[in-house]
């Protein structure tokens, strides 16, 4: 039994394809950003926060053993007693060294989350941006052969399609025996 197309009016699959092709040329930068924008997120929790809280983390610590070295110094010396801006310099330095241990062990912490929360979202971007290349590129070229079937069936009807053909039905197989062509 042959199928019977209720094809109205070829525009409409031809205002689809169109509004399809725009929807895809809006749709593939936008997940392209997204990715991009992953990676960079992620090199900057990977590299750029943790190198700087590694150097910052040795500078606060040359900082606190000056300060350590300027008490000693002042304990030492017989002319100059340790005041207790020495202490409170030290005080300061040991809490900035803390401040910089504490905020690499963060940046360690949010790299394992960020891998672990962002990797299969990211995924899902990557199969979503795969779908909308290859299943939705597909789907395009599908489309503008079913409407060059659709041309040439109305080409090749009797009594001239341009007519009145746009409101009597197409045939299905009569589609399919035009693409096989």
């Amino acid at each position: 039994m042959a199928q019977q197309a209720q094809i109205t009016s070829v525009e409409a699959i031809e205002s689809f394809r169109a509004s399809l092709v725009v929807y895809l040329s809006q749709t593939r930068p936008l997940l392209e950003e997204i990715s991009r924008e992953a990676v960079q997120t992620r090199l900057w929790v990977q590299n750029d926060r943790r190198r700087f809280w590694e150097l910052e983390l040795r500078r606060r610590l040359r900082k606190l053993e000056e300060a350590r070295q300027e008490l000693f110094n002042a304990k030492l010396s017989i002319l100059q007693e340790a005041s207790s801006l020495h202490y409170m310099a030290v005080q300061r330095a040991q809490r900035a060294v803390a401040e910089a241990e504490g905020k690499l062990a963060v940046i360690k912490k949010w790299n394992l989350e960020l891998e672990d929360r962002a990797a299969p979202l990211t995924k899902q971007v990557e199969q979503l941006h795969g779908f909308l290349i290859m299943d939705m590129g597909r789907a395009v070229a599908y489309l503008d052969q079913v409407l060059n079937a659709l041309a040439a069936y109305r080409d090749v009807m009797p009594g001239n399609a341009r007519s009145g053909s746009a409101n009597k039905p197409v045939e299905m197989t009569d589609i399919h025996k035009e693409e096989q062509k």
